[in-house]
């Protein structure tokens, strides 16, 4: 193990002991910020600091082992337990390289997950609804909460806009690699002659800011309009100006909310997009300053970049960025994403330890 390696691991458990002492007193029971700060922190050190103390343990047992080399009636004994201590001191050495890669500050954090139409009318519009059915399901599948935040419907199904809340463990670790365009290529339903049409959509998301770190919003740069909900929900819905649509003046964003009857409720909702909408242009900034530096080719969010394709009649999906091509095209729209999202996570695990390696 290089020593680099071996004194962050470490200083990480001294910090994981400091972390534990604390937690144990009465001051951290003080501030409930500060305790989800510090007991997040732990959680994040724990696996790294209990692999690195199964190492240490490998390391002397080995040493054991080879002492007993010297002594004839163990010495057959010694050789086996060397390889096979050997063989799982490099496998826990390659696992404490992966756990201590650069940790994203928001994967910790809950999302937004925002679906529009794009090219493609209609048909792009009934996309959006099964990419918003193979999430929600998926989101299922999980154990994570699902609110859906705004919707905007399309006349013939599916959906112009939606955005959701997805809210569980880790959320926008699992789903920051799903920004970008996607592509569908099958007949429509619309379609009388039978052709394959091509369409497409944008998925962004966002990750929700803590209350605490949220930017704060002037409400004076804010324009907030209300009118008459659309669409389903009885009477009550379309009798009463129950809908929101705020804008930021200085960014130009639109948020619209009409999903709630009440008109509270839906401008609550719409400050907590418009919020997370702010953050996810301020991070976006940041990253393509950063771009020149370290270009990642899965964790760009550009919203522009086609990213995948659904193609359904040969029932295939490909992702371009890692050249992943799946022919249960059927299962990933009914949410089983699992396969899809390891191998976007283990790519860019991978471009991560390359990076470090070639500067070290």
């Amino acid at each position: 193990m290089k020593d680099s390696m071996r004194s962050r691991l470490e200083r990480l458990t001294q910090r994981l002991a400091d972390l534990d002492e604390f937690l144990s007193s009465q001051h951290a029971a003080n501030d409930m910020a500060q305790f989800k700060a510090i007991t997040r922190e732990r959680s994040e050190l724990l696996p790294a600091t209990e692999r690195y103390a199964e190492y240490r343990r490998l390391e002397s047992d080995l040493d054991t082992a080879r002492q007993w080399l010297t002594d004839p009636d163990m010495r057959d004994m010694a050789r086996e337990e060397i390889a096979h201590n050997e063989a799982q001191l490099t496998a826990l050495e390659s696992d404490l390289q992966r756990l201590l890669l650069p940790k994203d500050p928001n994967d910790h954090r809950n999302i937004l997950l925002e679906i529009r139409a794009g090219t493609g009318g209609d048909e792009s519009a009934l996309f959006a609804g099964d990419l918003f059915r193979m999430y929600t399901r998926y989101a299922e599948r999980q154990g994570w909460q699902i609110e859906l935040m705004s919707a905007s419907d399309s006349e013939l199904g599916g959906y112009k806009e939606v955005v959701v809340r997805f809210a569980g463990n880790q959320v926008y670790k699992t789903m920051k690699f799903e920004s970008g365009g996607h592509r569908v290529q099958r007949v429509p339903a619309t379609e009388s002659q039978g052709r394959i049409h091509t369409s497409a959509c944008t998925v962004a998301v966002l990750a929700e800011p803590d209350e605490a770190e949220a930017i704060e919003i002037n409400t004076a740069d804010l324009r907030i309009d209300t009118f008459r909900a659309s669409g389903a929900g009885g009477q009550h819905i379309n009798k009463t100006d129950s809908a929101v649509r705020i804008t930021h003046l200085p960014t130009g964003l639109v948020v619209e909310c009409q999903d709630e009857r009440s008109q509270h409720r839906n401008k609550d909702k719409a400050m907590k997009v418009l919020s997370a909408r702010l953050q996810d242009k301020v991070d976006r900034e940041r990253q393509a300053a950063e771009a020149s530096q370290r270009k990642s080719l899965v964790g760009s969010g550009d919203r522009s970049e086609r990213i995948r394709t659904y193609n359904f009649p040969q029932g295939r999906l490909t992702d371009h960025r890692i050249n992943l091509t799946l022919y249960k095209l059927d299962q990933i729209m009914d949410g089983d994403l699992s396969e899809l999202m390891a191998s976007l996570t283990a790519f860019h695990e991978a471009e991560l330890l390359a990076e470090i390696t070639a500067k070290e």
